[in-house]
């Protein structure tokens, strides 16, 4: 009499191989959501430089915008409210839906005659360290802080 199937032992260790597996996937997978989510702030930050760029072709000044949602939500994204926007709507700015992020354009004195500086930041994985971005008329968008900060 032949009996098919496989032993306790030969069940345990396959148990154990895709635990293994799934304890070095995990927090990978984690790491690029995170990636994912942080990568709203660059093309944000690009966005408001051409939109700076522009203004400045068709009326000769960059336009300042207060930090615009107030502070970075974490990991809940916000609504962008055009109208409360401020110099975004100026600019005629605007993101694609919800935000992760804090947006801000400096003008003036501090930032050289005829420059500006758009930062964005963001807090995406709610840890209390922001990660931001910062674009200037000559300057492309630059990441500020350590690779592993979201």
């Amino acid at each position: 009499m032949s009996k098919k199937g496989f032993t306790l032992v030969e069940l345990m260790i396959v148990v154990a191989i895709i635990g293994i597996l799934a304890a070095i996937a995990i927090p990978n997978f984690v790491e690029m959501q995170y990636r994912a989510k942080r990568a709203e702030l660059p093309a944000n930050v690009d966005g408001i430089k051409t939109a700076e760029m522009g203004y400045d072709a068709a009326f000769d000044t960059f336009i300042a915008a207060a930090a615009y949602p107030g502070s970075p939500s974490g990991k809940a994204p916000q609504a962008w409210d055009p109208t409360a926007s401020g110099g975004f709507q100026t600019l005629g700015w605007q993101p694609d839906g919800q935000v992760r992020g804090s947006y801000t354009v400096a003008t003036g004195a501090g930032n050289g005659s005829g420059d500006f500086t758009v930062t964005g930041q963001g807090d995406i994985d709610g840890d209390g360290v922001l990660s931001s971005y910062t674009a200037t008329k000559s300057i492309n968008t630059t990441f500020q802080n350590a690779n592993d900060t979201y």
